[in-house]
Order: structure tokens, then C-alpha cells, then sequence
């Protein structure tokens, strides 16, 4: 055990306090016909995020990863720097919190601005309280591809009329994409897995974002405390591939290249296709 111990997740939660490593997913899923993942950071801390970088070297199923360091912070560049020497850094995950302190400051700013430049991208993490500053990082830093987390939220799980309004504008964004990885629920100790029950929210987020700006995420191993894998993905692609060859195709893969620039290593080289410019 490190000195300090780790901030996350509790070291009472049985299901994460324990190791997640890529050959325990690859495990888990190479049966399933997934071939990589991307890898979102959860700790800010620069040597965590380096770990997982060079980790990432010697496990091909890892084909991206976004990091976590905060803009604005006297060493951000030289963090940041570190990373770009890893072809498997695509960017950063930034939290509701981190944009609430962030945005409005100078060199917060010019760091958003540096990650835009490298053509890199940025997870938004904290449900809907960060939609309201996408359009101002939209602005601040053009180009910059930015990935909404996490949905479609709970919080909308009654109340589609407030999903469509807080969604419309966002959506609007060429460079927004959502990642539809909490869609699993529970009900009374079980898990919920009629489809009609997760379809109209499913449904509003295709009218919104269209076929090109939806990803596919697990969120594992988070999505263990709701349902097993299988069930996770097995509950969405069951919608998803209703929807012909040519839309899962692009949910499950094509347009998370699009978003993240992943690097097509390991087994999903096979995928083929030249990365998006």
C-alpha cells in the first residue's frame, strides 16, 4: 500500500477497492467481440496518470487514454508535455467542479486552449451541471472535441421534456459528442432489462446527437456496482443494433475514433479504416 493510500474509490466498496487491469477486461470481454478500450482517468495525480501511461505500452487493448490534469496549474505544461510523449494520450478529463473554479481564468484558459491545439479531446464529467459551460468552451477553444459522460443521467429518467431542453443546445455543437454509458438500471434489488423501459431516452438521444456523434462506453469497472458487463452491453446493443450494421458500427467504434483519435493497435488494428482528420 502507497503512503497516502488513494482518494478513490472508499476502501469499504468491495466491488472497485481491489485491482482493474487489462488483462482482467480483456478477460472479460474478448469473448464479448470487444477489441480495446479507452481508458478515462479518474485521479489527477501526475504519477497515477503516468502508471497508466506506461502500462499502456506493454497492453495493446488499451488503444487511448484520457487523462486528468488541471488546466491552470503552474505545472500543467510540464505534465502535460510528459504525456504527449505517449502515442495513447488522447486528451483530458475534466470535472463540473474543476470547470466552475476554472473557466473565466487566464491561464485556465490558455490550457484549454493548448489541449484544443494538439487536436486532442475532453471528457465533461458531473451530470448536467456541465452543460451550461460547454458553449463557453466551445468558444474559448474552437475545434476542440469535447465528450459528454455518463449518460443519458438519471436525473431525466422521468422527465424527457427536461432531458430535450437542457440537451438541445449542446447538441447543436458539431464537436459534442455523448457517451451513453450509464443506461443500466435497478429496480427493487434487480436489474431492469425490458427495453421499452430504456428506449425513449435512448431514442431522444439519437434525434439529438444523430448517428454520427454517439459512443458507446461501459464505465468499467464502475458499471459492476449496477449489472455484469455482459448485461451492460448486451442492454444497449440489443437497442442499438435494431438500428442496422452500419449505425452499431459507428456507435461501438467508428465514432469514438472520430472523437478520441484512438490509436488502432492490438486487435482492433483489424477494424481498419483511416483514423478522422
Amino acid at each position: 500500500m502507497r503512503p497516502g493510500g488513494i482518494h478513490w474509490p472508499p476502501r469499504d466498496n468491495s466491488v472497485l477497492y481491489a485491482p482493474h487491469l487489462p488483462g482482467q477486461f480483456q478477460a472479460l470481454t474478448e469473448s464479448l467481440g470487444v477489441v480495446g478500450a479507452v481508458v478515462i482517468e479518474a485521479n489527477a495525480w501526475p504519477d497515477d496518470n503516468q502508471w497508466v501511461l506506461e502500462l499502456a505500452r506493454a497492453n495493446p487493448n488499451i488503444v487511448g487514454y484520457i487523462g486528468r490534469l488541471i488546466p491552470g496549474q503552474s505545472n500543467f505544461a510540464r505534465h502535460f508535455d510528459r504525456y504527449l510523449e505517449h502515442p495513447v494520450f488522447r486528451g483530458l478529463r475534466l470535472r463540473a467542479d474543476m470547470l466552475a473554479d476554472g473557466l473565466g481564468r487566464k491561464a485556465f484558459e490558455k490550457d484549454l486552449q493548448r489541449v484544443a491545439e494538439r487536436k486532442l479531446t475532453v471528457d465533461l464529467d458531473g451530470g448536467a451541471r456541465v452543460l451550461g459551460d460547454i458553449p463557453r468552451i466551445a468558444n474559448i477553444a474552437p475545434g476542440l472535441r469535447l465528450v459528454i459522460d455518463h449518460l443519458p443521467f438519471a436525473e431525466w429518467d422521468a422527465d424527457l421534456a427536461a432531458m430535450r431542453q437542457a440537451l438541445r443546445s449542446v447538441a447543436a455543437l458539431a464537436n459534442v459528442y455523448a457517451k451513453i454509458s450509464d443506461v443500466v438500471r435497478r429496480m427493487d434489488g434487480h436489474v431492469l432489462t425490458d427495453p421499452d423501459y430504456y428506449r425513449p431516452r435512448l431514442d431522444l438521444l439519437w434525434e439529438l446527437f444523430g448517428d454520427d456523434r454517439v459512443i458507446y462506453g461501459s464505465n468499467w469497472p464502475v458499471s459492476d456496482l449496477t449489472a455484469p458487463y455482459a448485461t451492460v452491453l448486451k442492454i444497449v446493443a440489443d437497442y442499438v443494433n435494431n438500428k442496422g450494421p452500419v449505425a452499431a458500427e459507428k456507435f461501438f467504434w467508428k465514432n469514438s475514433l472520430a472523437a478520441y483519435q484512438w490509436q488502432p493497435r492490438g486487435a482492433a488494428a483489424r477494424l481498419g479504416g483511416e483514423r478522422p482528420r
